[in-house]
């Protein structure tokens, strides 16, 4: 017989915020596994949204609903996190079907993609795969981690601290202390959510961030493609940042003062304008 999953958990607290995300739940299948994705509707060119290791897809709303005017945000719980069903190797080439089941099973039209953290990773992997077609890709601060390079700079144990926390129940106040630059809304929601994301998935991904090279991936990048980073990111230095534009010499870059890796947390007004900046000229 098989094992049980590691337990997953969401307070009613959590179910409640649903209530007040302008967006509307849709779910496809990737295989056995179900996908839950907030769509926030609209006549705009779809954008996928790809959220990072720890956030499920609540966690973007407050990016999300200041795109509305722009795109069609939809954005996804990847498995393991949120709604989305737990289970499967979490490879990026596992996540990118995932991302390609998304586009294919909701019926849209050459998307755009936009990922954060893990989530760049996957957006930059399901563009160079082809699978499916895409208008453009925008990726914030992938992770430069991999073989023969620097560990990620967060370890494993971090991230699985503040997912006991969370399991065990936890508030803002106690989120603050590991991201004390965030907004409290953002805090609070993290608070309440972070319990969702499965302890397997965490660490398998965390695994990839060093197991798998995004430089491998990054230079077949099909453009038009940005790339966004943090100025006091430790996840994209300036070194790896110079070198993504030595290998991807057509894609865009830009660098968004006084922010870390958690690019719309640390400076949301302008990680958000960078973000449409580099949308507009793709929506062609």
């Amino acid at each position: 017989m098989a094992p049980a999953p590691p337990a997953r958990c969401l307070p009613q607290s959590a179910l409640a915020d649903l209530a007040d995300v302008p967006a509307t739940s849709r779910w496809v299948r990737s295989g056995g596994t179900r996908l839950h994705v907030l769509d926030y509707g609209g006549p705009g060119v779809p954008l996928v949204v790809l959220p990072g290791i720890t956030s499920p897809a609540i966690t973007m709303d407050f990016v999300a609903r200041e795109l509305t005017d722009l795109v069609r945000p939809l954005v996804v719980d990847v498995r393991g996190r949120g709604l989305s069903d737990a289970g499967g190797s979490y490879s990026l080439e596992e996540y990118a079907e995932d991302t390609e089941s998304v586009i294919t099973g909701l019926g849209l039209d050459r998307p755009l993609l936009f990922g954060h953290s893990m989530g760049a990773r996957i957006a930059a992997v399901t563009a160079v795969r082809r699978k499916v077609a895409v208008r453009g890709t925008v990726l914030g601060d992938p992770p430069m981690s991999g073989p023969g390079r620097g560990p990620y700079p967060t370890t494993l144990d971090a991230f699985l601290g503040q997912l006991a926390q969370a399991v065990r129940g936890t508030d803002a106040d106690e989120v603050a202390q590991a991201w004390p630059r965030w907004p409290r809304p953002e805090q609070a929601l993290r608070a309440r959510w972070l319990a969702s994301c499965a302890k397997d998935a965490i660490a398998a991904t965390h695994r990839g961030f060093e197991n798998e090279d995004f430089f491998h991936w990054w230079p077949s990048v099909p453009g038009p493609t940005a790339l966004l980073y943090g100025a006091d990111s430790p996840v994209v230095t300036a070194q790896g940042a110079q070198e993504a534009a030595r290998l991807h010499p057509s894609a865009a870059f830009r660098k968004i003062p006084d922010a870390g890796h958690m690019l719309f947390w640390d400076n949301p007004p302008v990680a958000l304008a960078a973000l449409r900046e580099a949308l507009r000229p793709m929506l062609t």
